[in-house]
């Protein structure tokens, strides 16, 4: 049984998923990474001169070849829960589906600490990436979340050791 790992930009995802991989003995993918390789560019440069909509297809082929792929744990890109296609192939899938919730505040401090953010990932509404945006995607995107997952883990205040120890107890 494989492990997908859903969440806002920030909520640990990524290095969450690589111990947890390491530590379930399987492989770990990254949604976003994959897209990236594929495509060739940085997920800001698809936004930029592809658009959103290339963006969102080329995630959602790239969730359909990993959840076929059994027992990997998957860290799916904040968004990936935005399109019912997407959403319908999670729940039909055998994987445990793990949203990390984290409050707003500590995602934009996160993201606002990591170097890479600014130069892979484009602002993702007119208010420009700061705390104001946060707030309104999750308002949006924590129904998403909760429609498809299996468990919820609050992350604000967890290391990422403790993070893995309590996803390996839930699935």
């Amino acid at each position: 049984m494989g492990v997908v790992l859903l969440g806002y930009r920030g909520s640990g995802k990524t290095t969450v998923g690589r111990k947890l991989a390491d530590r379930l003995w399987c492989e770990f993918v990254d949604t976003d990474e994959e897209v990236v390789r594929r495509a060739k560019k940085s997920i800001k440069d698809i936004f930029a001169q592809d658009g959103e909509a290339a963006f969102r297809d080329l995630e959602s082929a790239v969730l359909a070849d990993v959840l076929k792929r059994g027992s990997d744990v998957i860290s799916c890109g904040g968004g990936i829960v935005l399109r019912e296609a997407n959403r319908a192939a999670m729940l039909a899938s055998s994987h445990s589906r793990v949203y990390l919730r984290c409050e707003p505040e500590a995602l934009h401090q996160r993201i606002h600490a990591d170097p890479a953010t600014a130069q892979s990932r484009p602002a993702l509404t007119a208010l420009g990436g700061g705390i104001d945006e946060i707030r309104s995607l999750l308002e949006q995107r924590e129904p998403l979340y909760r429609e498809v997952m299996t468990a919820e883990l609050e992350v604000t205040n967890l290391d990422v050791d403790e993070v893995v120890v309590r996803i390996t107890k839930l699935v």
